[in-house]
């Protein structure tokens, strides 16, 4: 198993998106990258403790790989957007990925540069080591599961476009790699 951790904005929206993923083992959401240690929800967003709202994601790369992982992440976010998704602004609601494996520091810079290739411009995405994670509170834990109608800036047309997605680049995958008509930022 490999682990990845991304901040795409809202984590609630994010979690769910990246837990229908086939080959995404676990998900679990928390604060990244920030000053303090152990923040707490209302520390993050009020006490400016430059945290990001962060997605751990373990997944198989038999199943999916890092590279589609990516593509699909693009997909969900406005990755041209500082700070802000959605109607959440601030730096917590920053975009990221946080690696902790050296190796796929180079996976994820080749993706970002196909990624500003296709919009034309330099992308809000920070590429950074982890540097620490801490857990979110157990509310806050598969938020959307729980609480079906709550905020989202991720659209119900991306899940099911997640719930969906194969990537077919990997040995013995057979189906198509993309659902028809879903592509672009959400």
């Amino acid at each position: 198993m490999k682990q990845i951790y991304i901040a795409a904005g809202c984590f609630w929206g994010a979690e769910k998106y990246f837990s229908l993923l086939k080959g995404v083992i676990r998900t679990e959401v928390g604060y990244a990258n920030g000053r303090t240690e152990r923040p707490s929800y209302e520390d993050v967003r009020y006490h400016e403790t430059g945290h990001a709202e962060t997605v751990l994601i373990e997944y198989d790369p038999a199943v999916i790989s890092l590279a589609f992982l990516l593509d699909l992440y693009y997909e969900a976010i406005d990755p041209t957007s500082l700070n802000r998704q959605g109607h959440d602004a601030g730096i917590q609601y920053r975009t990221g990925i946080y690696y902790t494996d050296k190796a796929d520091q180079e996976i994820i810079a080749e993706s970002l540069k196909g990624l500003e290739a296709k919009i034309g411009k330099a992308a809000a995405i920070e590429c950074k080591p982890l540097e620490n994670f801490y857990t979110a509170e157990a509310y806050h834990q598969k938020y959307l599961d729980k609480n079906p109608g709550g905020y989202c800036h991720i659209g119900p047309s991306l899940f099911d476009r997640a719930r969906k997605a194969e990537d077919t680049n990997l040995a013995g995958s057979s189906k198509e790699k993309a659902a028809p008509g879903l592509t672009g930022s959400a």
